[in-house]
């Protein structure tokens, strides 16, 4: 088995993987959700002092596996580096006191690995990464040491853009649910909110400009909140459906799929079918359990990079950001 930590941000989780047939035995997180709430978005020391309360309680329940492990996975990159210490430092203890393999896990790949919890993993794959932190358009071929990627966002994130226009709205915090359930409420054809890059033929994203185009409608205050998370969700979907068909014209996709903590939004999910069927590709999605960061992707990931043998040494370090 593979004990595996996840604690880039604000979820503290483990769990615990078996490696024959990538079974699930044990699966925790604790969210920070209701913490940070009041400040709008994640506080890095606060989120820090809350997985060192967090994930020693988790790791007590995991005990009894302890006999049958064969390597300490942990992600180690990218994310908040003072969050990213607490569980690369508890990693690395497990790692020297039960002599076992270390394995430093790369977060984005994880979100990838999210589609194969418990299952057989698809080793050629185009993916459309959407989170608080990514809008990336990625490709692996023959597995998790080769991707490349296609296209990401020059400003702020899908998922970023969410949580801000939820807090303009004063909403609350996580944005992405919050908007996605008021905008059922609303109308989306209320306020014509111009699609970011509509003119350009590149194929990347940005969403500071919608985001502005949101805070000076809600200036104008002749709109219900409903109607803007609506007409807002619309138009931030639109916009990357748009690039994906630019991407689909140029390049033939068999496998496709959206990953990360925005990818449990059903619009978008909707969308992406009938783009599967415009473009005749398979579309795939992780169960909504797995869409937020957790360790169950580390362990995922960590299978496939124990029979490579591909471990890390006591020196690995915390890395906020990453290239593919």
């Amino acid at each position: 088995m593979i004990l595996s930590i996840e604690s880039s941000c604000d979820d503290s989780s483990i769990a615990i993987t078996q490696i024959k047939d990538y079974k699930l035995l044990f699966h925790k997180k604790i969210s920070q959700e209701v913490e940070h709430s009041i400040y709008g978005g994640v506080v890095p020391e606060l989120a820090s002092r809350l997985h060192l309360k967090a994930l020693p309680k988790i790791l007590e329940e995991t005990k009894e596996f302890f006999p049958y492990l064969k390597a300490i996975a942990v992600t180690n990159a990218p994310g908040l580096s003072v969050t990213l210490n607490e569980g690369v430092m508890m990693a690395k203890a497990l790692s020297i006191s039960l002599n076992l393999p270390l394995i430093g896990v790369n977060h984005l790949i994880g979100h990838i690995y999210s589609l194969f919890i418990e299952k057989k993993a698809i080793n050629d794959i185009m993916i459309l990464l959407v989170s608080g932190g990514h809008t990336k358009i990625l490709e692996m071929k023959g597995g998790y040491k080769n991707i490349t990627e296609l296209a990401t966002t020059i400003d702020d994130s899908f998922g970023e853009s969410f949580d801000k226009v939820a807090k303009m709205l004063e909403l609350g915090y996580p944005g992405g649910p919050i908007i996605e359930k008021l905008a059922k409420n609303g109308d989306e054809n209320r306020i014509e909110f111009p699609i970011p890059l509509k003119q350009s033929k590149e194929i990347k994203f940005s969403y500071s400009g919608l985001k502005n185009a949101v805070r000076l409608a809600i200036l104008e205050n002749r709109y219900s909140k409903e109607d803007i998370a609506a007409s807002f969700q619309k138009t931030a979907i639109a916009h990357i459906v748009m690039k994906l068909k630019k991407l689909f014209k140029q390049k033939k996709v068999v496998n496709f799929a959206v990953v990360g903590g925005a990818s449990a939004n059903l619009v978008l999910r909707r969308e992406l079918e009938i783009l599967s069927k415009q473009f005749n590709f398979n579309v795939f999605y992780p169960e909504l359990i797995y869409c937020s960061d957790n360790a169950a992707m580390i362990g995922r990931v960590a299978i496939e990079m124990y029979k490579k043998r591909d471990f890390s040494s006591l020196e690995l370090e915390v890395k906020s950001r990453i290239e593919f």
